[in-house]
C-alpha cells in the first residue's frame, strides 16, 4: 500500500474508534459563483473516491456550519468562478489547482481550490459532446481535486502517491475521465 493510503486508513480507524459511524463534516466556503449541478457532482465524486475510508461525509456550506462545533471537520475554500464557462478564455494554467494549509510543518484541515484553474484544466481536456455535460464533468474535476486535498488533511501529510487522486499532479484528462481509482 502507498504511504498516503495507509495514513488515510489510519485516520479513518481513529475516527472509527471515536464513534460507531465516523462522520467527517466538510464545510464548503465558496468565494464566487458556482453551479449547483457541479457542486452535487463534486460531492458524489468525493464520496465515491473516499468510500473505502468508512467515513460518512456531512456536507455543509459555511453559512450552514455557522459557529457550531464539530468533532471532525475540514474546511474547503473555493476561490474564483466555480462555473465552467461555455466559451474558452485564455488563463494561465500554471500553478496548483488547490493546496492545503500547513503551520509549522503540520497539515491543517483547511484547503483552498482555485476554481478558475480547475475549470481551465477540465476545459482543456474536453471536446465535442463533452460540453453538453460540462457541469457534470466540472463537478467531477472539482470532486477529484477536493478528494486529493482531503487525503492530505486526513493523512496529515503532504506526501503524494503514484496513482489516482493521490498523484502529485492531475491532468485535465484525468480530472474528467469516467473513472479514477
Amino acid at each position: 500500500m502507498r504511504p498516503v493510503r495507509i495514513c488515510v486508513l489510519l485516520a479513518a480507524a481513529v475516527f472509527a474508534a471515536s464513534a460507531e459511524n465516523p462522520v467527517l463534516t466538510v464545510v464548503l466556503d465558496f468565494q464566487g459563483p458556482r453551479s449547483a449541478k457541479s457542486v452535487e457532482e463534486m460531492k458524489r465524486e468525493v464520496e465515491s473516491v473516499m468510500k473505502s475510508s468508512g467515513l460518512t461525509l456531512d456536507w455543509r456550506t459555511r453559512g450552514e456550519a455557522g459557529a457550531s462545533g464539530f468533532d471532525n471537520l475540514v474546511v474547503v475554500r473555493f476561490k474564483g468562478k466555480c462555473i465552467l464557462e461555455p466559451v474558452g478564455y485564455l488563463y494561465d494554467e500554471r500553478g496548483p489547482l488547490a493546496f492545503t494549509y500547513s503551520t509549522a510543518g503540520e497539515v491543517q484541515p483547511y484547503s483552498e481550490v482555485a476554481c478558475d484553474r480547475v475549470s481551465a484544466a477540465a476545459r482543456s481536456a474536453m471536446s465535442g459532446r463533452d460540453f453538453a455535460k460540462a457541469d457534470v464533468l466540472f463537478g467531477r474535476a472539482l470532486g477529484r481535486v477536493v478528494a486529493h486535498e482531503m487525503m492530505h488533511m486526513l493523512a496529515r501529510s503532504g506526501a503524494h502517491g503514484n496513482a489516482g487522486v493521490e498523484k502529485a499532479a492531475l491532468s485535465g484528462k484525468s480530472l474528467i475521465s469516467p473513472e479514477m481509482r
